[in-house]
């Protein structure tokens, strides 16, 4: 009698626990809205992201835009969007704006990123090239004067040279310009430009003599329709030679300089909705694996832990006090002062 009581008091405890779970379960079920835009290079993580998050809380709807990492902050100073995916970090002038709107944000690196320079995958001619040349093609004073491939190296056919790069509202065109013109935002105009990384994808695929930039999780997707080049980085110190855009070369450091972090900003008033807290916390607890699947490269985990900790205290304000010159500085060492 004793054991049929107690295989019967455990059937009950088994059936309350499941009721309680379910409630619980029904309990962390939110609805709302959260609104997210900015740039197409982030996008691929965002988007991963709220996909697994959908699974969770399917009553949150959630839209991503890509309108580039400067119309993302645009509308994130007009409080069209809560959070906004950035390819490099806010800018002085962008800090002015949210300063005047009255708006505090979180500032989280989330990914690591090598822009990758690439061409069409027919092109037999060149397997890398130095940062020097990549000047010499996309400076101002290029326009109307570089025009074929010779120009840039001997040996390079005498042919015109088709030129796609990002939109001038892009993160990675500030980037790029920053890194391979020395000045943010300075370049040739008579190139091909999108927002949109798919239609550079494009446009390179079907023009021989095309060369471009954008996000390596773009390549990665479309590496057996293009060609990516080495970049040598002929002012380093170390003098590494030519390198590929891989992931063990960014976390090494050595494929200078187009690595780079990525980042979401949120709005510090809108992570007072539960929702827009879940899905932030949700993010952080899941980039590192989803990273990888969709082509960047992972920060180390002690650098996640700082991240997460900046996001709990919902620390305000920018680590790189409003210059993308600043990138090359160590995330973690940033993140701890």
């Amino acid at each position: 009698m004793a054991n049929k009581f107690s295989f019967k008091a455990f059937i009950i405890a088994v059936i309350a626990i499941v009721i309680l779970s379910s409630q619980q379960l029904y309990a962390d079920q939110l609805t709302g809205m959260v609104r997210i835009d900015g740039s197409s290079t982030v996008y691929p993580i965002t988007e991963a992201v709220v996909e697994e998050f959908r699974a969770l809380q399917p009553k949150i709807k959630v839209t991503v835009g890509i309108s580039g990492t400067g119309g993302g902050m645009k509308k994130f100073f007009a409080q069209e969007v809560d959070i906004a995916n950035a390819s490099r970090p806010i800018k002085s002038v962008e800090l002015a704006e949210v300063q005047k709107n009255n708006i505090e944000f979180i500032e989280l690196p989330v990914a690591y990123d090598a822009l990758t320079v690439v061409v069409n995958a027919k092109n037999t001619w060149a397997d890398s090239i130095t940062v020097q040349e990549l000047k010499k093609i996309w400076e101002p004073e290029a326009q109307g004067k570089i025009l074929k491939w010779s120009q840039v190296r001997e040996g390079w056919p005498d042919k015109p040279i088709k030129l796609f790069g990002a939109g001038v509202d892009s993160g990675t065109y500030d980037y790029f310009t920053e890194a391979i013109v020395g000045k943010e935002h300075s370049s040739r105009g008579d190139f091909t430009s999108s927002e949109d990384d798919n239609v550079l994808v494009q446009g390179i695929t079907n023009d021989l003599y095309a060369l471009g930039f954008f996000g390596m999780a773009y390549f990665e997707e479309n590496k057996t329709k293009l060609k990516a080049l080495k970049v040598d980085d002929d002012n380093a110190a170390n003098g590494a030679g030519p390198q590929a855009a891989t992931r063990e070369n960014v976390i090494t450091g050595i494929y200078a300089p187009l690595a780079r972090p990525l980042f979401v900003y949120v709005n510090k008033q809108s992570l007072k909705r539960p929702e827009i807290a879940a899905l932030m916390n949700f993010y952080l607890e899941s980039v590192a694996t989803l990273v990888g699947e969709v082509g960047y490269v992972p920060l180390a985990e002690p650098t996640y832990v700082l991240v997460r900790q900046r996001l709990a205290e919902q620390k305000a304000g920018t680590i790189y006090a409003g210059s993308v010159g600043h990138v090359g500085v160590a995330l973690e060492e940033l993140l701890r002062k």
